[in-house]
């Protein structure tokens, strides 16, 4: 029986005594040994021993798993990412070295917990999208051997859907951390840049390479997220991002972008129509609002990037090693990375005046929509067709990611199902792009969508009970807001709202007060003002008081509260399904000669009264 190795299931079993780090790698070498596809798919470039593994393991010995958020948590390593000790050979054995010191996302996740079980196959140099171009052999599909498993990080995404580790490290330039993602049915997210420092990876494009995440469920992509991200002074790309905001992911209600009919590409695939309009009913059942969105400006910066002065970062990134060593290239690789030698800097520079342009045309979009939602891949091929037109196939795989990193975008590929056909059983799956920094919002929405949509993960069958509760947390990922219930003249479409509005607040959602509160019309003004006291339970026999839960900048929190004349004021309030939020009370000698209105259940009903 195979582990689960989903993050919830294994802590919940560290926590409950009924196993150890040491039983877990003892357990997954087995397994890795035992799995009938693990030689044909060529997952692995160096697999760690079973010694090296329980050498990590014991690393744990004497912690406390609660405190560790990724405690005895396995998982893989596209080998183009340094681990201390094992060498990196980003799928170029002549270019390998043995770093003395681990990437930074790697020491970080280590001092998390988190167990390497091994470096993984990729396209040589991360330079595809199919997974077929190293010499370590194609790495083949988790699902079916007879199809790509997508690239640049074909072995991190497979190594995570054969049950071979709970998560795995990918980069991701161009798509290389979502088209193997849809492929192997999994959850594939690419980071904001420079969110997970990249110190430790060989680059291929320094400017726009991110280190991405493979998970189960967008809940493990976020912890492994939370316990990664963050500035690093080593590298110079690396950064803070404010808080996030408004967690669009888990409102009731939210607008996202679809491409217009005239902007959709499936290259020939008959099921990506009617799979993508599935995926866009979901969203919509899940309160979405799909808005059409011309991508003829991100289709141009598409284009630009195996055009310009990307290409020739590519040959910068390896420079001396192709030129003194072209022979040890695979043959695409190099044909691909020669190119940039030929790019002036006069075609570097237009090429950059071009991206400034189009990206300024873009950014009118985000002002309609929360998110943007596209198919991750229009198609899926077999090897065999792949290295029979390595070039035009691999390009077809990128229609829809390769403009995200150069306009500084966050996106996660979410499996929304199974295609029919010719390609039956083969996964499809959509991706959600939002601005930077929108990265928890996404994972919340995708959260909700691929527990709406699949019912299993990876090349595994999981139970979808699973998936249905794995939520984000939000704890490592501040929003920079703060929420405060309203219950007079601060509600939607009455006199004093507009104090809210003006300070950027947005309506979360109407509730009610706890049954111990009661509502009183004070003296005096105008205007008429309300104020609510909490009472004791079995002085009060209402349903509680109407309220609307705002939520604000924290910055603006402040001046808010500053303009709340006494005897009100903000304080903690009981709501009838038993939490509490920040919201308007009242000092009870005030209401002394005030009337109580409580049977009207809230202002508004009150105030109808009067009319």
């Amino acid at each position: 029986m195979r582990l689960d190795l989903s993050i919830p299931a294994l802590r919940a079993r560290y926590l409950d005594g009924s196993l150890t780090p040491l039983e877990l790698v003892e357990q997954l070498h087995a397994q890795m040994l035992t799995d009938d596809a693990l030689l044909d798919r060529r997952v692995w470039i160096r697999r760690l021993s079973l010694d090296e593994m329980r050498a990590h393991a014991a690393a744990l010995d004497g912690c406390d798993p609660v405190t560790l958020p990724l405690y005895g948590i396995p998982f893989a390593i596209k080998d183009n990412i340094d681990l201390a000790g094992i060498p990196t050979t980003a799928a170029c054995p002549a270019f390998a070295y043995t770093p003395e010191i681990s990437a930074t996302v790697v020491q970080r996740l280590m001092a998390a917990g988190a167990i390497p079980v091994g470096k993984t196959n990729l396209d040589q140099f991360a330079t595809g999208l199919v997974g077929v171009r190293s010499p370590y052999g194609a790495c083949r599909n988790a699902l079916n051997p007879d199809y790509v498993s997508g690239g640049s990080s074909a072995g991190s995404a497979v190594s995570v859907a054969r049950g071979l580790a709970s998560f795995s490290l990918g980069t991701d330039t161009a798509g290389s951390g979502r088209v193997p993602a849809m492929f192997n049915n999994l959850i594939g997210l690419k980071p904001t840049c420079g969110r997970i420092p990249a110190t430790g990876v060989v680059p291929a494009c320094r400017t726009l390479d991110v280190v991405s995440v493979f998970a189960l469920t967008a809940a493990d992509a976020a912890t492994v997220l939370g316990a990664a991200q963050g500035e690093d002074p080593l590298d110079a790309y690396s950064r803070n991002l404010p808080p996030y905001g408004h967690n669009f992911g888990a409102a009731s209600s939210f607008r996202f972008g679809v491409p217009r009919p005239a902007d959709l590409e499936f290259h020939g695939n008959p099921d990506g129509p009617a799979q993508f309009a599935q995926a866009i009913a979901h969203l919509q059942a899940l309160g979405g609002t799909p808005v059409e969105v011309d991508l003829t400006p991100f289709r141009a910066v598409a284009t630009l990037l195996y055009e310009g002065p990307w290409v020739a970062e590519r040959y910068q990134a390896i420079r001396s090693f192709i030129e003194a060593q072209p022979q040890a290239l695979h043959p695409v690789t190099r044909a691909i990375t020669e190119k940039g030698a030929q790019i002036s800097a006069p075609d570097t520079f237009a090429a950059l005046y071009r991206l400034k342009e189009l990206a300024r045309q873009t950014r009118p979009v985000w002002d309609g929509i929360d998110c943007l939602v596209t198919p991750t891949a229009s198609t899926i091929y077999t090897i065999e067709a792949v290295e029979a037109d390595p070039i035009r196939l691999n390009s077809n795989l990128g229609h829809y990611t390769n403009y995200v990193n150069l306009l500084d975008l966050a996106a996660v590929a979410v499996p929304t199902g199974f295609m029919s056909g010719v390609m039956a059983g083969m996964p499809w799956g959509v991706t959600l792009v939002a601005p930077a920094g929108k990265d928890l919002p996404m994972l919340t929405l995708a959260g909700r969508l691929h527990a709406r949509t699949v019912e299993s993960v990876g090349a595994m069958p999981h139970a979808p009970h699973r998936l249905a509760s794995a939520r984000p947390d939000t704890t490592p990922f501040p929003s920079g807001l703060v929420q405060v219930a309203v219950c007079g003249a601060h509600l939607s479409g009455l006199s004093l709202n507009g104090q809210l509005m003006q300070r950027g607040a947005r309506l979360v959602r109407t509730v009610r007060s706890a049954s111990g509160y009661k509502l009183f019309a004070l003296p005096g003004g105008p205007p008429r003002r309300p104020g609510m006291v909490r009472v004791e339970d079995g002085d009060v026999a209402s349903t509680g008081i109407e309220m609307e839960i705002w939520e604000l900048p924290m910055t603006e929190f402040g001046s808010f509260v500053a303009g709340i004349p006494a005897p009100l004021g903000i304080g903690t309030v009981a709501l009838d399904d038993g939490s509490t939020v920040h919201g308007f009370v009242c000092e009870s000698l005030a209401t002394l000669e005030a009337q109580d209105i409580t049977a009207f259940g809230g202002w508004r009903n009150y105030l109808r009264s009067l009319a």
